[in-house]
C-alpha cells in the first residue's frame, strides 16, 4: 500500500470518499453495537484519535500489542482474551462491504464466506453436505477438488466457543506459534470437532479486502463516491482521512457490545439471539506486510 502507508494507516485510506475504518464503525453502529475492543500496534495513537472523533458514542476499550512487529493476528486476539467475556463478532479492518450483509453475523458461531472470484486469495473453507456448516479450512484453492468458498474474515463466536478458542490460543502462544493467523486455530478446532461454524454467504460482488493498490482501485469501483450537489465529482483514489495525525498503521481490532434496543434497522430480533452484541475486528499486524 505504499506510498499511502508511509504517512497514514491503511485502514484510514478512503474508499468512495470514506475511510475504511469509518465505514466499519458506521456499520457497527447500524447494527446496534455500542462497545468496541480495539487491538492496536504500530502508531496506535492514530487509531485512538480517529475513534475519539468518530466513535464518541461507543464504549471503546484498547488492547496494545507491544510486539506487533514480530507477531501476527493470532497473538493480538490472544491479548484481548481477558476483556472479552461475551459473544462477539470478529472483523478485520481492511474490509469494505455492503452494510446489510453484517446483520446475520450477529448470531454467534458463524463465519462469513462467499463464492470465489479471481482476485481472492488466502484461506478458503469446504462446507458439509448440508451447505450450512464448515467441514474444513484450507490455505489454498482447489484442495481435493472440493468446492471451496472464500473466507471474508468475519466471524461470530458464542461465549462458550470463545472460551474453547481462548484455551487453544493459550496453547499456541505457549508453544511460540505467535507468527500464525488465528484461522489456524479455527482450522484445527473444526477438524477435531471442537468448534462448529455455520456459514453466512456474502455476495461476492459486494465486499472487498484491501491489501494493495490494485485492491483499492477495485474497491473504489465497487463502492464509488456518492456525489452531492454542489460538491466536486472528482474521486481522489487513495485519499486519507484527515483531522488527526495520518500515520502508517499495521493493525486494529474491535470488540463491540451493547443493546440494539434502539435500533430501527430491523435486526433487533436477530441481535437478541446473542448473549450480548459484540464485535471484534483485527487487521494485519506487521507494517512490512502492509505495504
Amino acid at each position: 500500500m505504499r506510498p499511502l502507508t508511509l504517512d497514514a494507516p491503511k485502514c484510514l485510506t478512503e474508499v468512495g470518499g470514506e475511510p475504511i475504518l469509518g465505514r466499519l464503525v458506521d456499520n457497527l453502529r447500524l447494527q446496534g453495537i455500542t462497545r468496541l475492543v480495539v487491538v492496536t500496534g504500530y502508531l496506535d495513537h492514530c487509531i485512538h484519535e480517529f475513534l475519539e472523533h468518530n466513535a464518541a458514542d461507543f464504549q471503546v476499550d484498547y488492547v496494545f500489542n507491544p510486539v506487533y512487529r514480530t507477531t501476527n493476528n493470532i497473538y493480538s486476539l490472544w491479548l484481548a482474551r481477558k476483556i472479552i467475556e461475551e459473544s462477539f463478532v470478529l472483523v478485520e479492518s481492511d474490509l469494505v462491504f455492503e452494510d446489510s450483509m453484517l446483520a446475520p453475523m450477529l448470531i454467534p458461531d458463524r463465519i462469513a464466506i462467499s463464492n470465489t472470484l479471481p482476485w481472492m486469495n488466502g484461506t478458503v473453507v469446504e462446507l458439509n453436505t448440508d451447505k450450512k456448516s464448515v467441514k474444513a479450512f484450507h490455505v489454498s484453492h482447489n484442495v481435493d477438488d472440493a468446492r471451496q468458498y472464500k473466507t471474508v474474515n468475519i466471524y461470530s463466536l458464542s461465549l462458550q466457543s470463545w472460551h474453547k478458542v481462548s484455551a487453544r490460543l493459550d496453547s499456541y502462544v505457549e508453544d511460540g506459534r505467535v507468527g500464525e493467523y488465528y484461522e489456524t486455530v479455527f482450522a484445527d478446532m473444526v477438524a477435531e470437532g471442537s468448534l462448529e461454524l455455520d456459514a453466512v454467504f456474502f455476495d461476492e460482488n459486494k465486499w472487498y479486502e484491501i491489501d494493495c493498490m490494485k485492491d483499492l482501485q477495485q474497491a473504489e469501483l465497487m463502492f464509488p463516491r456518492v456525489t452531492q450537489i454542489g460538491l466536486s465529482e472528482t474521486v481522489h483514489l487513495g485519499r486519507v482521512a484527515r483531522g488527526f495525525p495520518a500515520i502508517g498503521f499495521p493493525a486494529i481490532g474491535f470488540s463491540a457490545t451493547g443493546s440494539p434496543a434502539n435500533s430501527t434497522n430491523g435486526i433487533d430480533s436477530v441481535a437478541k439471539l446473542m448473549t450480548s452484541d459484540n464485535v471484534v475486528s483485527i487487521n494485519k499486524l506487521v507494517p512490512e506486510k502492509d505495504l
